[in-house]
């Protein structure tokens, strides 16, 4: 998280840098009792998942991601976490 890029949105976090070793991207993620209980924080992880996997589909392998969910991301609804965190991946990856 220290190397790499850093784009923050209003309910989430994103750390990219690019590793041209790997094969295949990796992902992680970090959600705080900030979120709330266990079962919100859970949907949160479920979510950021959900949207980890359109981005493989979409942008090359060669990079690890960290998305870290701001206690913001307990008021989001689906589509708009979709929507930014596909929008900070797209800005990352532009920069």
């Amino acid at each position: 998280m220290k190397t790499g890029i850093k784009i923050s949105g209003k309910a989430t976090v994103l750390y990219l840098q690019r590793d041209e070793s790997l094969t295949h991207a990796r992902f992680g993620f970090i959600v705080s009792k900030a979120v709330g209980g266990a079962i919100r924080r859970n949907l949160v992880k479920r979510r950021l998942r959900s949207v980890a996997r359109e981005i493989v589909s979409l942008e090359p392998a060669g990079y690890n991601a960290v998305i870290r969910a701001l206690p913001e991301v307990a008021d989001v609804d689906w589509n708009r976490l979709q929507q930014e965190v596909l929008s900070n991946v797209k800005a990352a990856f532009n920069k």
